[in-house]
């Protein structure tokens, strides 16, 4: 027995000894152009434009500023018109429209004007509701191409604000939305107070129908500006006061920008979780670009917190 203990403890040894090499060929860092471009009813075509960072290069706010791209050619045409877009500068700003591009960019106007971040601006077209738009970007001897179409929009039924349980002055905004009988409808929801500029996105911006196909229903949302407003107590962050007045908007895109937006903002809220399943963004962008070309189409409703 003993001499069996022996045998088994080396045989043992030996297997968990046994070694081997494991190479695993990386592919190097290839720098991509990267696409941000929309274009909703009722305003111009307005698209961003940076390049890829090596997964290794530094992640701190130069690094980011230096990402974007100025001195492309970009051209937006809704089949009639054709229109090659303005490139617009931060240290060159139409007088007026720095605040604008602060709000845009998070970065206060003192500091905006002193960099150069560029976006290309469309003077000739604005997004109506069933055009197609396509989109060519001509960038360092390289052509990317893309489409887009602004799909009929869908309207809030109701909206009103109920307190929560215990909160007489506190709650969330509710929604009645009727969705149509078509499949794959895909919405983007944005909310803002009725003195802020720009729209604010809420936690899970974008969603389809998937679960509500063709039903009406009641939904919820939170306040995302409480977030960032430091003159509301922790506990009443995510609600709305009572008498506070907000629009809403609803947005209607297309099945593959959303199915972009949905799993880009599945990565963000997954914070570099190792366990999560990783995942390549799909684009809408050829010619070898990431990145997206989306139309929007908006529809609008104004709420004020009361009973």
């Amino acid at each position: 027995m003993k001499l069996i203990l022996i045998t088994s403890f080396f045989s043992l040894f030996a297997l968990i000894s046994c070694t081997k090499e494991v190479k695993i060929d990386i592919p190097g860092y290839k720098k991509q152009l990267v696409v941000d471009g929309n274009i909703e009813t009722g305003s111009p075509a307005f698209v961003l434009l940076s390049s890829t960072n090596d997964i290794y290069s530094p992640t701190n706010l130069d690094a980011y500023l230096n990402g974007f791209i100025s001195g492309a050619t970009v051209i937006v045409s809704d089949g009639t018109i054709t229109d090659t877009l303005i490139e617009i500068c931060s240290d060159n700003l139409p007088a007026g429209t720095e605040e604008i591009a602060a709000a845009f960019f998070g970065i206060p106007v003192d500091q905006l004007v002193n960099l150069h971040l560029c976006a290309y601006i469309s003077s000739q077209i604005l997004g109506e509701e069933g055009k197609t738009y396509s989109l060519k970007i001509i960038y360092e001897g390289k052509e990317y191409t893309a489409q887009t179409t602004i799909l009929p929009p869908t309207n809030l039924d109701d909206s009103f604000w109920k307190p929560e349980p215990g909160l007489p002055e506190h709650g969330f905004a509710w929604l009645k939305l009727t969705d149509s009988p078509q499949s794959g409808d895909s919405y983007k929801w944005e909310v803002k107070r009725i003195s802020d500029f720009g729209f604010t996105k809420p936690f899970g911006p974008f969603f389809n129908d998937k679960f509500f196909n063709g039903l009406t229903f009641e939904f919820a949302y939170e306040n995302p500006m409480s977030f960032k407003d430091p003159s509301v107590p922790d506990q009443y962050k995510g609600y709305y006061h009572l008498g506070d007045t907000i629009v809403m908007k609803l947005s209607k895109l297309g099945q593959s920008e959303f199915q972009f937006f949905e799993k880009k903002y599945n990565q963000i809220y997954s914070s570099g979780n190792p366990f999560a399943t990783p995942v390549n963004l799909p684009s809408n962008v050829s010619g070898g670009a990431l990145g997206i070309w989306a139309g929007f189409s908006p529809s609008y409703d104004t709420l004020i917190c009361i009973q």
